[in-house]
Order: structure tokens, then sequence, then C-alpha cells
């Protein structure tokens, strides 16, 4: 939890306990949480499509010390058009310094999300760390849904996505960061996708970007294969079928560390070689299969062939990215850093990149795998 957030929350908790002067402050006060961006396609050739725009906020109850979730939606041209109707609708004075996320539904984010991302980086009192999400689906729907374990479902997609980024299974994708790769010539921007399942809400995969609109994504099982490639981090944990390598049993990697390195090369016929190095140290949590991991030949056996496993799922995710021409991963920071400004300049890296040979390379170490033998 941020600094911000634990000083806020205090402050909330002192007004309710204490019935204090600024108490009548506070309760006048909306604090916007989590607002939600559809788009509703125009009836008429010639219209405009408009915005559903959503926000949740809490609503504090001083006479019984409790805080509950209230939502409002308008239909307008712009986010703060459509937060200007809410705000005739409510009694409270609604601000946005206190909110964590945002949630793009699907049609609106192939259409594009820029000119709805920039007014919210222009607006000063919105913090450059509130979170990015598509939806698989509306946006809105999922928003004002209620889950029977979860009383406030902002506050409890914003945790689930706080879990999930601390271990690599999504990116945490916030304003400031979409924004930077938005406007970066060498990346593509990214976000993680959700998903109404039912009683719950679930992590849907990963969304890849063109620019400012979705052009496809990863599935959830792929995303911390997709986090191998693009970034080093020191916590993570997989899950392998050795089916898929020929062996039977579970295989389950946990306490990752992973160390990338990419080098950039031009072949004599003038194409770009990329080689990626990924290297993967953890502890085995679970293993049900064959080898004896106490035995280091059948431990080294068990290493290649899991390496061998995930450079063949990085290939296919790598196929993916070049055959939707979107360079989720950099590789187009890589290219621009091993030549002069001048000659970047020249290079139209969208007719390129599809045709740039990748290629990963996967060494996996096992560094602990309990105190158990057989």
């Amino acid at each position: 939890m941020s600094k911000v957030r634990i000083v806020f929350t205090a402050i909330l908790m002192a007004v309710l306990i204490s019935g204090c002067g600024d108490q009548r402050i506070i309760e006048r006060l909306g604090f916007l949480h989590t607002a939600s961006f559809d788009l509703i396609p125009a009836e008429h050739e010639h219209a405009e499509d408009q915005l559903l725009f959503s926000v949740t906020y809490p609503i504090i109850d001083a006479q019984l010390r409790k805080v509950r979730y209230e939502s409002f939606s308008a239909v307008a041209q712009t986010g703060k058009e459509a937060k200007m109707k809410i705000a005739r609708k409510s009694e409270l004075r609604l601000v946005s310094g206190q909110m964590r996320s945002t949630l793009y539904g699907l049609s609106l984010s192939r259409k594009g999300l820029w000119s709805y991302i920039d007014t919210l980086v222009r607006d000063p009192a919105i913090s450059q760390r509130i979170k990015i999400t598509v939806v698989n689906g509306n946006a809105s729907d999922l928003l004002k849904k209620k889950y029977p374990s979860h009383p406030s479902t902002g506050q409890y997609i914003d945790r689930m996505l706080d879990k999930e980024a601390r271990s690599n299974n999504v990116p945490e994708i916030t304003l400031y960061e979409f924004a930077r790769d938005y406007f970066d010539d060498g990346i593509d921007a990214i976000a993680p996708i959700i998903k109404d399942v039912g009683e719950d809400v679930a992590i849907d995969g990963i969304a890849l970007f063109d620019g400012d609109q979705y052009k496809t994504k990863l599935d959830a099982d792929q995303a911390i294969y997709f986090a191998f490639l693009r970034d080093s981090f020191k916590r993570g944990e997989i899950s392998i079928d050795l089916g898929e390598v020929g062996l039977g049993g579970e295989y389950v990697f946990s306490t990752l560390s992973n160390k990338r390195k990419v080098s950039v090369s031009q072949s004599s016929s003038g194409t770009y070689e990329v080689d990626i190095a990924v290297q993967i140290r953890g502890s085995v949590l679970e293993y049900n299969g064959d080898f004896k991991l106490s035995d280091q030949n059948e431990r080294g056996k068990l290493e290649k062939l899991v390496s061998q496993h995930i450079s063949r799922k990085l290939d296919a995710i790598i196929k993916k990215m070049q055959k939707n021409n979107v360079d989720s991963i950099g590789i187009g920071k890589h290219v621009r850093n091993s030549m002069s400004f001048s000659k970047w300049s020249k290079l139209d890296w969208d007719l390129v990149y599809p045709q740039v040979i990748i290629r990963p390379s996967v060494q996996v170490t096992i560094k602990d795998y309990g105190k158990f033998e057989r």
C-alpha cells in the first residue's frame, strides 16, 4: 500500500471515529475510485459515437461508521462532460485525486484510447499512477455488477491487479507507462485484460496495442512467458505440463528470477537479427515426474527439456507479435540504440519489424529442489 493511500485511509478513519468539524468536509466530497469508458456506436451514419462513462466512489456514513460504494453513469462525447453530468445527479462534490483505476471496454479499445487517456494526463488532480485496464466486454457492466464476495468491485479489481503484477502474471500498466510507450517509437503499449466470469472477475490476458488501438491479445497462461521477453524480474511462478516435452507429470517452478539480455546485429543482406538470451533461476515447488532431482545428471536433463519448452513458447509469442505488427517487448528500442539517430529516423520501423529475425534462447537453472529425496 502506498504512503498516500495509508495517509488517506488514516484520515477517513480519524474522521469517522472522532466526529470532528472536518467530518462535514469529508462527507461533502465524492472521492472517485474507479472509472470506466465504453463506446456507444452511432445509430445513424453521420452521427458521432457516444461515450458511456461510469464511476464508483465511497459514501461515508459517519453515524453508522461505515463506507459504502455508489456507482453512476452518463452518456456524453467526452469523459469530462460525462463527469459533469454525473455531478449533477450527486449531492457530493466529485474529486479525482484518489482515483485508482480506469477500465476500457473492448470495443472502445479497438477504436483507440488516446483521446480518453489524454484528458487524464492533462488533469493535474489525477495521479500518473492510476491503472489502465482493458475489459473483455462492457466495462460499465463489470464495474457496476455486485460480486457476492467483494463489496466494492473497483477496489476488488485494483487489489487483484496489484497482487497479480507482483507475481508477474500481468504487467502493471499505469497512466504514465501507457503514455510513455504510446509516444515512444521503439515500443508499443500494452495493458492487462480482465473479464466477468460469473461470481468473480478473472485475468483474461494481456492486450497488445498498435499505437492506441487494441490489435490482439495474449492469453492469461502466456503472461509469464511474455514477462520473460519484456524485462528482467525477480519474482514469479510457472507451472509446466511435462507431457508437452514428452514426459509425464507436472512441474511447478517458483521464486523465479529472470535475466534478459538483448543483442542486435545486421546480416550482410541488411536484415536485422535480434538475439534474446533469457536466464531463469528458481526453486521446484512441485514435481511428480520420473527424473530424480537429487541426481545432477537427471536434473540437468530436466533443465534442458524445460529450457527448450520455454523457448518454443517464447518463439510462438514473438511470431504472433510480428504477424500483428505490434512491438510489445520493445525490439525497436534496442535496434534504435544500435545505430545513429539519423539512420533510425530514415528507417520505417513498421515495415522493417515484421521481417526482423528474433531468436530467443533460454537457460533454466534449478537452484533448489527441496529436502525430500526418493
